[in-house]
Parts: structure tokens; C-alpha cells; sequence
């Protein structure tokens, strides 16, 4: 599919963000008027709300207007909060009262709050609410592993121009499937291409290092913020943002201690740099607030997009076990933990949506390894054993039963994390565990990461590779290609879903396309 021009509603927001790619990180000044250098973002929209975020160089106000025209000829103004040095001088709204299935035009003015009279320039940004009715469709991107192994915003290649090809496929929302910084990955100034040129990287002082401190995570989650064609997307396509490992440190789970030989690490507790990654991951994207208490971090929800499409935001990270060989005959636990698997069957069973998309940071069927402690532990949920489920396989094989016996339509997996692209398609007559309905599983990325092999497929749920495509070395650059993002384009009139899985340029490289209203396909 050739991809279509960008319609008015998506335009260049003019000046909005005029922000150089090599902008230094700024202090917390005092001097002439605020400004918002970093662009804005929204998030987690829906028919009558969204998030709208904004980091500013001082401590300010936030303000919020929104109008139904780019011009802001009539506007609803709305306050919001104080941002300061507790939140890196970050804010987040929920804008509410919004209409259903209308282009908002938002701007964001950042007041002092010891001088009103000191008020920053405004800086735009643009969404669609979710519509009520199914014939307006719903179109949505999605990709992760952003600026992994060491290849940073190289302002040559064209920084993170991947993001620019999204944008022009004028998407309702991105989603951003987990490894959306790399605070365990430093970003060195060079790095030699196999042609023997330099990969350029623009540096800073929190990427020099891995992460430990707040202010380190804070610096890494920043640096994706320097590129320009990610702040221009920003402000076009609102996100639904998950993690996974790399936002605190790779392959890390739970009660995990750093090996004493790991010198990178000062701080040996995973469980202590997890909790400054999460602050830090709330702080940069525009998610629902983090509250204090039994749901503390909690990252898995339900982001309803019209009658079309629900989407299943899982996080496969803060409630696993520990990574071992993954052969546990009991293993209640698993990679979701009981509260979350429970949650995720009773809203699944409530959904009325035409489409269910599980939105995991995790691939099921795909062999990911986890030698990070020296043993042959599994990382992911399949451990290479294509016999009956073991392990963290026994909760995807609960979850897959409860599907099929209550007769659940319209459920698609999307994933990313294994840095190439593919489609797999589980049936049972191929699986030794059959209890289930047929199912595709959808991988993308990564964004602008090194690009690896694809991987070993586990026979336990049937899965067979339809497509893949993927380096035959490890660690390939940006500029060797092998990046990659997926578009889910749902038609409001027949309600069929089409996946399309496309390169860097946006060149379609695969299309599936699935029927509404069945258990299985």
C-alpha cells in the first residue's frame, strides 16, 4: 500500500517546535521567560479525555488550551499543575470533556508562578478523540527498541527519521511496545560501521554511563527528547506507552541482585533502580499517574478506543518470576503474576470491542534467551522445549484456554523487543498443548537499535513463521537497515483488520488481513 498523503487535520504545527537537535540540557534558570524546549505529548486518549505532558527549563504553571481549530480562534482554557524539581519540572493533565471523534488542537503556555506577567511562548501539538461510531475506522502504529546498543541520535542519518515515516501513515496513536530508552546502554560519541565510516552520536553527560541514580534515568529518557523528528511526532500522534527491561537495566525482574563483577553498577539492587526508572518513565510520558499504594507502578490497562478496537497494555515485567530454565510444572506466578492474568481474563470477558489487541512487551512463541547471569535461563515466556507447557508457558496456556471457552473474539498479539520484524501463526493442530483457538502474533521494531537475527520458534502453542525478516548478524546499525514498525489499519465499514509490517521508509514488507466477530483465525 503506497503511503497517503498527510490530510490538513495532521499538519505541520508551524513553529511549535523549533528546537535544535543538538540542544544542550538545560538548568533550572530564572531569567527571562519560560520555554518548553523538550515539545509536548499526549497519551492514552480516548472519546472525551487524554493526557497532555510538558517538561519546562524552570518551575512554572502549566496551562492548557484547546480549540476545534489550528487557528485557536475560541479556546478552553484549563490549569494545570506546578512543575518543579520533584518532577525534573514535568507535567501531565488529563484534559476532560472533551468531544467524541474530533481533531483537538492543544497548546501549552507555562506561566512563573512568582510572575504571571513571565509566561513562555506556546508550543502545539494535536489529536484525534476516539470516535463513537464504528465507520470511522481506526488506524494505529506501533514499534519499540528505541536507541539501543550504543546507536544514539546521529544527526547524518537523519536522527531518528523512522519516526517521520510513521507519522506520514497520519496514525490515530502509537503504540510504544516497551524498550523505549536504554538506561542500561551509554551512548558513546562514535561507534565504527562495518565499512569502516563512524556512526555519529549526539552525547550527553547522563548517556556517558549506565543508569543508577534518578538523575540518570531522568537524563536518559530526556536524550530520545533531543531528536527532532520524535518531538515533531510527538506533537502529531498521541502514544500508548508500555515498558519493559531496558528502561531499568536488560533482562531484570524482581528481588534480581547485580553480580559483584558487573562493575558498571555501584547500586547492586535491580529492585532500587527499578523504582527510579519508574518514577522516571512516569515523569516522560504522558501515562496515568503512578499512585502511591497496593497499585504502586502499575502499568497494565485498558485503553478503549470506540467500539472497534480495546486495547490490552500488559506489563510483562514488574510482577515474573525470576528468570530460570523455565521448566516448573507448577508455576502460578508466571510472567504476568496471578493478579494481573486475572485481570487481564475479566477484562477481555467485558470487552465489547470488536478487537481485542494484547499489547505485550513480550513475544509467546519466540525463544529469548537469558545468559545475563552466566546460565541458560529464559527471558521471555517460551524456554525451548516444544513439548507440553512448562513454566511461565503454563499462564499464556491458562489464558489462551479461557479464551477459546468463553468464546472471546477478535484477540491479536503485538509485540516488539526481539530487534526484528515478523508474523506467526499458532494453531492447535500443530501444538502439544491444543486447548485453544488459532491466534497471529505480529513483531516489530526495532526503531533506531542495532538489529539481530530472528528467533528460534517454540512449538508448544504451534506457532509457524508466515514471515520474518531479520539480519543474519548481530548488533546491525540503523544505517544498515532493518528497522522496522507496524501499522493495524481497522475498516469502519466491513471491520476488517489489516496489519501491515513495514520497513524504516515505511515499504510494506507483509499485510495480513483478519475477519471480525471469530474466536479463532
Amino acid at each position: 500500500m503506497a503511503i497517503r498523503p498527510l490530510p490538513g487535520r495532521r499538519s505541520m504545527l508551524k513553529g511549535s517546535l523549533a528546537v535544535s537537535a543538538g540542544l544542550a540540557l538545560p538548568a533550572f534558570t530564572r531569567s527571562g521567560r519560560p520555554s518548553a524546549e523538550w515539545g509536548v505529548q499526549a497519551g492514552d486518549v480516548t472519546r472525551d479525555s487524554a493526557l497532555v505532558w510538558v517538561r519546562s527549563d524552570r518551575p512554572t504553571r502549566m496551562i492548557v488550551e484547546t480549540s476545534a481549530t489550528e487557528s485557536f480562534r475560541t479556546v478552553r482554557r484549563v490549569r494545570g499543575p506546578l512543575t518543579g524539581p520533584g518532577g525534573d519540572c514535568t507535567g501531565t493533565i488529563r484534559l476532560r470533556g472533551l468531544p467524541p471523534g474530533e481533531q483537538i488542537h492543544y497548546r501549552v503556555l507555562l506561566t512563573d508562578p512568582d510572575d504571571p506577567r513571565r509566561t513562555s511562548a506556546p508550543v502545539a501539538g494535536t489529536f484525534r478523540t476516539v470516535a463513537d461510531r464504528p465507520r470511522d475506522g481506526v488506524r494505529f502504529v506501533w514499534s519499540g527498541d528505541l536507541a539501543g546498543q550504543g546507536w544514539g541520535i546521529n544527526p547524518a542519518f537523519g536522527g531518528y527519521r523512522i519516526f517521520d515515516a510513521m507519522a506520514r501513515l497520519d496514525p490515530d496513536f502509537f503504540l510504544f511496545s516497551g524498550d523505549t530508552v536504554y538506561a542500561d546502554g551509554p551512548i558513546a560519541a562514535t561507534a565504527q560501521l562495518p565499512d569502516g565510516s563512524l556512526w555519529r552520536n549526539i552525547t550527553t553527560e547522563e548517556k556517558s554511563k549506565v543508569a543508577e541514580t534518578l538523575a540518570e534515568f531522568r537524563g536518559a529518557f530526556r536524550y530520545n527528547l533531543l531528536d527532532e523528528q520524535l518531538r515533531r511526532f510527538n506533537a502529531r500522534v498521541p502514544s500508548i506507552v508500555q515498558w519493559d527491561d531496558h528502561e531499568v537495566r536488560n533482562n531484570w525482574y524482581p528481588g534480581q541482585r547485580i553480580a559483584d563483577t558487573d562493575t558498571r553498577y555501584t547500586e547492586k539492587s535491580v529492585d532500587v533502580l527499578a523504582a527510579r526508572a519508574r518514577r522516571a518513565f512516569g515523569e516522560y510520558f504522558p501515562v496515568p499517574a503512578l499512585r502511591p499504594g497496593p497499585r504502586e507502578g502499575r502499568l497494565h490497562r485498558v485503553v478503549r478506543q470506540g467500539p472497534l478496537l480495546d486495547v490490552f497494555v500488559l506489563d510483562m515485567r514488574t510482577y515474573r518470576n525470576a528468570n530460570s530454565p523455565g521448566d516448573q510444572t507448577v508455576d502460578p506466578q508466571g510472567i504476568l503474576g496471578r493478579e494481573q492474568l486475572e485481570w487481564l481474563k475479566r477484562e477481555l470477558a467485558r470487552s465489547r470491542a470488536v478487537w481485542k489487541v494484547i499489547a505485550a512487551d513480550m513475544p509467546v512463541g519466540l525463544v529469548v534467551p537469558d545468559t545475563t547471569e552466566g546460565r541458560p535461563h529464559v527471558e521471555a515466556v517460551a524456554q525451548g522445549d516444544p513439548g507440553v507447557p512448562l513454566g511461565r508457558e503454563l499462564q499464556i496456556a491458562e489464558l489462551l484456554r479461557f479464551v477459546k471457552h468463553r468464546r472471546i473474539t477478535g484477540t491479536v498479539w503485538l509485540t516488539a523487543d526481539v530487534h526484528h520484524t515478523s508474523a506467526q501463526h499458532y494453531r492447535p493442530e500443530r501444538a502439544a498443548f491444543g486447548d485453544f483457538e488459532p491466534f497471529w502474533e505480529f513483531v516489530s521494531g526495532p526503531l533506531n537499535a542495532g538489529a539481530f537475527p530472528a528467533s528460534e520458534l517454540d512449538g508448544t502453542f504451534g506457532p509457524e513463521r508466515v514471515f520474518v525478516k531479520a539480519p543474519a548478524t548481530a548488533n546491525v546499525s540503523p544505517a544498515g537497515g532493518y528497522q522496522f514498525f507496524g501499522e493495524v489499519d481497522i475498516d469502519g465499514g466491513s471491520g476488517e483488520l489489516t496489519v501491515r509490517l513495514r520497513e524504516m521508509d515505511g515499504t510494506v514488507l507483509f499485510r495480513k488481513t483478519l475477519q471480525p466477530g471469530l474466536v479463532g483465525q
